[in-house]
């Protein structure tokens, strides 16, 4: 008879048996999607806690806009630097407890961090918690890849998504609006016990694995394995559009604020906050386009996604705050349909080391939020809000560039990519 065996939270199955993946509409699949939504919200909210308070930081410790910035740059980085590492722990203890370790450090250092003493400390404490933060990112979408149905993984992966959406959204506004009323610090407490229910969230609903095998860690067989992954050229377009494309994201909400608290618009710096409302464009439009990826091909979609973004940040150039609410709603939606469509393709590629390829994709990812998003600090302080789209532009651009020549050479037989 058929046996399967539980080991360290996980449950590898035996004996030929394959029950089904979490399929769209079924009892697992909603509570599975349900945590990673929690998961993503909790690590959003954590990992980019400090952007809607840089302005104040600025003022308040005397740096300048760049060095404020680097409060999110050196966390972005630490991330990517620990998303291979957590990943490979993933593979020998399971994605499950990875993930809960996870979300458990990161919410502790998130609710120490109000008490720095001085910027230096911030900054160290802001990298060791982007380092904690790597679990989930890390493991998320292998863990989705494994448990869901491929024709419900788009949709799941929208899903979470759609939970890093809503604590981007999250975790700026109630910084920013307890900023109106108190401190740079007190905001950051207020961000970091948000996080904390959602981690509670995200423990209380996680389902066991149903399809994960535990395998030992060797460095050597990680190092080949990436090295497979990276002589890929859908995966090795894939990663570049990840940094590409999270790079622009992050300069521009790095920046926005500065600009919309100087003239010509002077907003005061809770009204100015209000403006990450408009991640629920890309609430909506990760969701949208995971279901359009898996009825209609991901190629189509990702290429209209990413002109949709351009669309969007050349409507934020005007000095009018109408159009520019406007352009970074454009612009926000199209990233996330984007990133919805990449990260699951990637999955999809890689048939096998599914987590490798997923750490790789969130490396470049992160990558990119850590050097473009200080390099657009430099672009600010040097032209202003011009410069800074012409940056981000040229970024755009190089990806729509590489998301054509892959559908290309797709449609034409040159590589393998499933759509």
């Amino acid at each position: 008879m058929a046996t399967a065996a539980s080991t360290e939270g996980t449950t590898t199955v035996r004996s030929g048996v394959d029950p089904s993946r979490h399929q769209t509409g079924t009892a697992g699949y909603r509570r599975l999607t349900g945590a990673l939504f929690a998961a993503g919200l909790a690590t959003f909210a954590a990992l980019y806690g400090t952007q809607a308070v840089l302005p104040a930081l600025s003022a308040d410790l005397g740096v300048s806009p760049a060095s404020a910035a680097l409060t999110v740059s050196v966390t972005t980085g630490m991330l990517a630097l620990s998303i291979i590492p957590a990943s490979a722990l993933s593979e020998r203890f399971g994605r499950t407890r990875v993930m809960l370790v996870s979300a458990i450090v990161t919410t502790i250092i998130g609710l120490l961090l109000p008490a720095s003493p001085t910027f230096a400390v911030l900054l160290i404490g802001r990298a060791a918690e982007g380092a904690a933060l790597a679990g989930i990112p890390a493991v998320a979408m292998a863990f989705l890849a494994e448990e869901v149905h491929p024709g419900s993984l788009g949709s799941a992966m929208g899903r979470y998504i759609a939970g890093t959406t809503v604590g981007g959204l999250a975790g700026r506004l109630v910084a920013s609006s307890v900023l109106d009323v108190s401190n740079w610090r007190i905001a950051l407490l207020g961000s970091g016990a948000m996080t904390l229910v959602c981690t509670v969230l995200f423990a209380a609903l996680l389902p066991k694995s149903q399809f994960f095998v535990p395998k030992k860690v060797r460095v050597g067989t990680t190092m080949r394995i990436l090295g497979v992954h990276l002589r890929n050229p859908v995966l090795l377009i894939m990663f570049g559009l990840a940094f590409l494309l999270m790079g622009g994201f992050v300069t521009v909400y790095n920046y926005l604020g500065y600009r919309l608290v100087a003239p010509p618009f002077g907003l005061p710096t809770a009204i100015a906050g209000l403006l990450f409302l408009l991640y629920l464009a890309g609430t909506m439009s990760s969701a949208m386009a995971g279901r359009l990826a898996d009825r209609r091909g991901r190629g189509s979609v990702l290429i209209a996604a990413i002109a949709i973004t351009a669309t969007g940040l050349a409507l934020t150039i005007p000095n009018s705050l109408p159009t520019v609410i406007v352009g970074v709603g454009v612009f926000t939606a199209g990233f996330f349909a984007a990133h919805t469509v990449a990260s699951g393709w990637v999955g999809a590629v890689a048939q096998r080391d599914r987590a490798e390829a997923s750490a790789l994709y969130l490396f470049s990812y992160y990558l990119g939020s850590s050097v473009a998003g200080a390099v657009g600090g430099l672009a600010y302080q040097a032209g202003g809000w011009g410069l800074t789209v012409l940056f981000v532009g040229a970024l755009l651009a190089i990806a729509l560039v590489l998301a054509a020549l892959m559908v290309l050479r797709n449609r034409f037989g040159h590589i393998n990519a499933p759509e």
